[in-house]
């Protein structure tokens, strides 16, 4: 029973990461080859030309596009390397390396989690006003993210038994 049990979360938690891991490679993927997408939509968060263009905000924007295709660019490197991370804490956790795979698998589940609470609901959604924007509003999705990875952050980390501690 205690086995079944095990194998039950060690499966469970294989899958929830790989879900997540998935994700950021799909999300990243689509990023680099078709660029232009998402550039757009960081570009009018950034420059906050969707907004109620409160003078007392507008201050926040930056409309210079070399930035905000620097900030568009460090997006996607962080979304690679989050898909990457995760994708060898999947692979440890096929391994049956719990010990290792909670690490690294928290660390990759962090680097979402950052991204899209901190960088997108905070940052975006916050000091560039985007939950005023009609057209170019992203919270909705950045909180399904941000729950889900937390989610699997909190399953990644039930007992597995005596000999994972951490």
């Amino acid at each position: 029973m205690v086995t079944s049990k095990l194998r039950g979360i060690s499966l469970a938690v294989t899958l929830l990461t790989g879900t997540v891991a998935l994700y950021m490679v799909l999300v990243a993927f689509g990023n680099i080859t078709d660029f232009g997408t998402n550039q757009q939509f960081v570009r009018h968060v950034l420059a906050m030309d969707t907004t109620f263009k409160d003078d007392d905000l507008m201050w926040r924007a930056i409309t210079s596009k070399g930035l905000q295709d620097a900030a568009y660019v460090a997006i996607i490197v962080w979304e690679t390397v989050a898909a990457l991370v995760l994708g060898y804490g999947t692979w440890l956790w096929a391994r049956r390396d719990h010990q290792q795979a909670r690490r690294v698998s928290t660390y990759g589940l962090l680097m979402v989690m950052l991204l899209f609470g901190a960088g997108f609901i905070a940052i975006g959604g916050e000091w560039f006003a985007m939950w005023q924007s009609e057209d170019w509003n992203g919270l909705d999705a950045a909180m399904r993210v941000f729950l889900l990875s937390g989610v699997v952050l909190i399953v990644t980390h039930l007992p597995f038994g005596q000999t994972d501690a951490t």
